[in-house]
């Protein structure tokens, strides 16, 4: 992360705190009266030496004791380095537009608030209120600033006019408070979305009956949802419906559930699609099931994917029915699938068909937890499974 030179200029161009202007008028005003001090003392004597001269040219015949009361008007005149004269320069008001010299200007020293550039945005936390905000909500700034230009981005927001009303906003659609750290360490660019954009598309998805809640949800789950168009938004619900052969209400619970399926790219969507109908052997209704059941396998890594599906079917020899039957189990860790079955067959246990004596469904091979497995389905100790995992 890099900050600029242009970044710190606008930062510095904003008011500065009051102690600092304090400072630095305090600075000048002292420059200008030690300025007004010798200006005053040269004048004042000057002025003084030519009134004296100038009683005694008018007064030098008048009278015998002229000499004496030039003497008097000289004691009379008080030094210029008296505390008389000190405070009477103390009450000048000097004017901010006097001129200095160049050596006495080099000399008046303001503290630099901002560096010029930083690697972090450490330096302008406690100096920008956007960032200090942003901390107190849990926004995770060092992630940020690994990030290409979102540090520079954040320097040049404000806060009460870009970030303020996004986070009211947020609120109002009912993110939670506690979540808005996380989104927007996710998503840090939704501040610089438009309030018009953010309401047009919450309005879009409403108008197809999501409701208030469920698009707060969807949001906090997918923070990109609301950066993308209406238009977007609207092709792909579209392409899940036509596709998939999806109802309106199918579709919509798809999306509220993984609504990550509105913003990331289509072409691995299609890429397993394909391989659900050609590679895998699964029918259009199979996998219209599979689909709504386990939406994430839209997603899924294609090698991931591959791999648990030919153990399942090759191995365990699990027919496609049952396969599209229990399709969590293309979501699960292909280890535990592995190490169960082969725990089971160990045993002579492995038995996967539901018309055979001992059947076991591929939810509870899955899902249960170790204990469970071992002592409902293995019939065995958790003792002799994990002996029997470390000679894997």
């Amino acid at each position: 992360m890099h900050v600029c030179q242009r970044c710190v200029s606008l930062l510095l161009s904003r008011p500065l705190s009051a102690a600092l202007q304090h400072s630095t008028r305090a600075l000048h005003q002292r420059s200008h009266l030690t300025l007004l001090q010798h200006s005053t003392r040269h004048t004042l004597s000057q002025r003084h030496s030519r009134q004296t001269w100038r009683h005694f040219a008018d007064h030098q015949a008048a009278s015998p004791d002229v000499y004496n009361k030039i003497d008097l008007a000289q004691k009379e005149v008080v030094p210029l380095n008296s505390d008389v004269h000190l405070n009477k320069l103390e009450s000048v008001h000097t004017s901010p537009l006097q001129e200095i010299s160049e050596e006495e200007a080099v000399q008046i020293q303001v503290p630099y608030a901002l560096p010029p550039e930083s690697s972090t945005l450490r330096p302008y936390v406690d100096k920008s209120e956007t960032l200090s905000k942003l901390v107190q909500l849990g926004v995770n700034l060092w992630k940020l600033e690994q990030r290409p230009n979102v540090g520079s981005m954040l320097v040049r927001l404000d806060f009460h006019a870009d970030v303020a009303p996004s986070l009211l906003f947020l609120k109002d659609l009912g993110v939670e408070e506690s979540k808005l750290g996380q989104l927007l360490t996710k998503n840090p660019f939704i501040l610089t979305e438009s309030l018009d954009n953010l309401e047009a598309r919450v309005s879009y998805l409403k108008s197809k009956k999501f409701s208030k809640q469920s698009v707060a949800a969807m949001v906090s789950k997918a923070p990109y949802l609301l950066n993308f168009s209406v238009e977007r938004l609207d092709n792909r619900l579209g392409f899940f419906q036509k596709q998939l052969g999806l109802s309106a209400e199918k579709a919509r619970d798809i999306v509220t559930r993984l609504p990550k399926l509105l913003c990331g790219s289509l072409e691995p969507i299609k890429e397993n699609l394909k391989v659900c109908e050609l590679e895998f052997g699964f029918r259009g209704n199979e996998i219209q099931h599979i689909v709504t059941t386990v939406p994430k396998v839209l997603i899924a890594n294609k090698r991931k994917l591959t791999q648990i599906f030919d153990f399942v079917h090759n191995t365990m020899d699990v027919p496609h029915s049952l396969v599209a039957k229990f399709p969590q189990v293309l979501n699960a860790k292909f280890l535990r699938i592995r190490e169960r079955h082969l725990f089971l067959e160990y045993l002579g246990r492995a038995q996967y068909q539901p018309s055979q004596p001992n059947y076991i469904s591929l939810d509870r091979l899955v899902f249960l937890p170790d204990d469970v497995f071992c002592s409902e389905v293995a019939l065995a100790t958790l003792e002799d499974f994990e002996r029997f995992q470390k000679r894997l």
